[in-house]
């Protein structure tokens, strides 16, 4: 594969040197070979600015941005996207920027700027759909439900989903059926409807089992761990966690890497075995530091914050929460913004004489958790009952 398309290249094929990525590029995404896609992208891009086909610098230009997404380099992928987005406009190519605006949506979502990227993916929607295009409007509804669920707005993430969903199954795209199943899981889950998260996780590893579709198997991998561990089932969770970690690492994906990691340090936590989860938590934390992921970060500092609080650091706990607080509020993550408050005010003892400080900060979690309806809320109603009768 990469010596044919070097060949073409260098002996001045361009079609052929564009064509072959362009022919490769579903499977190199299914079995997410993301830094061959990379290669063979550039060198077909390269061809066709020798060839002055712009046409079909605008298409290689998509998939040069799909593959850095895909290595998580966001910031070279904007530029790409910029770039392909403007010649897109220029020729009239109204697939080709719906194609840009979708992949700017998945830059601005793990880089924490949510008005910007619905705003691309709405764009793309909107296009998509004057086109007729089924998947393209499920894969841009399937990112608007991505974010609206980070923000909060739990209904209307699974209303995207659904719909994106039944698109995928209206045209078959089994792979497209699997995503979409995994991002509602996760949506379900963070509402309390575990059983129904379980369902949707069973349907979409039965599509991508038969697909041999590894990243999608290590990221339902994940979720299914995330659920083990919130029913109580620590040692599956822990075993699901160390599995998603080996897949993970097979299609050196250093984002989910991150997540499992994470996660694993949450099951560890519970466990009892708080060196090991720190190591996790840290692990994870570096990787998302180096990827630009704010919301992530966020994510993690909390359960470091936690995991202090197990320990007995209290200030130390404090830290964390507060650094994760900040970033929440910056970006408008409010479940990691709840979290925060909620480490903050459990940071306060009664007997210390700083219960009014513990209450405010839990009473402001407990309005958040209410807001955008999580199943924690009932956790910190009970823990403000717990002071209101310690002090009465």
């Amino acid at each position: 594969m990469h010596a044919a398309t070097g060949y073409a290249a260098a002996n001045e094929l361009p079609v052929h040197a564009m064509l072959i990525p362009a022919a490769m590029a579903s499977f190199l995404g299914v079995r997410h070979y993301r830094d061959q896609a990379l290669t063979l992208h550039q060198t077909a891009l390269a061809a066709a600015r020798r060839a002055g086909d712009r046409p079909g610098q605008g298409r290689a230009l998509n998939w040069v941005a799909s593959a850095q997404i895909d290595t998580s380099d966001f910031s070279a992928a904007e530029a790409t996207l910029q770039e392909a987005l403007a010649l897109h406009r220029d020729l009239g190519d109204r697939g080709g920027q719906a194609d840009a605006l979708n992949a700017l949506g998945r830059v601005y979502w793990p880089t924490g700027d949510y008005p910007a990227a619905v705003s691309c993916l709405q764009q793309a929607l909107e296009l998509f759909r004057g086109l007729g295009h089924s998947r393209g409007q499920a894969q841009a509804l399937n990112g608007v439900g991505a974010v609206r669920c980070i923000t909060g707005d739990y209904p209307a993430a699974a209303t995207c989903h659904e719909q994106a969903l039944a698109l995928f199954r209206e045209i078959g795209h089994q792979h497209g059926q699997s995503e979409a199943l995994t991002h509602l899981a996760v949506v379900q889950r963070f509402t309390g409807d575990y059983p129904a998260a379980a369902a949707s996780l069973r349907l979409a590893q039965a599509l991508h089992r038969d697909l041999d579709d590894r990243y999608k198997q290590a990221w339902t991998r994940t979720e299914l761990g995330v659920l083990q561990r919130l029913t109580g089932d620590y040692p599956a969770a822990e075993a699901s966690q160390q599995q998603a970690l080996e897949q993970w690492r097979d299609i050196a994906d250093h984002s989910g890497h991150a997540r499992s990691l994470n996660e694993l340090g949450l099951v560890q936590q519970l466990t009892g075995d708080y060196p090991a989860a720190e190591a996790s938590h840290l692990q994870a934390l570096a990787l998302y530091r180096d990827f630009g992921q704010p919301h992530e970060q966020a994510n993690v500092l909390n359960s470091l914050g936690e995991l202090s609080s197990r320990c007995a650091a209290s200030q130390e706990a404090r830290s964390y929460h507060n650094q994760a607080l900040t970033i929440a509020r910056d970006v408008g993550a409010p479940l990691e913004e709840a979290r925060a408050l909620e480490g903050i005010g459990r940071c306060y003892p009664i007997e210390d004489g700083h219960d009014h400080k513990g209450t405010t900060h839990l009473q402001q979690a407990l309005t958040i958790y209410q807001r955008i309806g999580t199943p924690s809320a009932q956790r910190v109603q009970q823990t403000l009952l717990g002071h209101h009768a310690t002090t009465a």
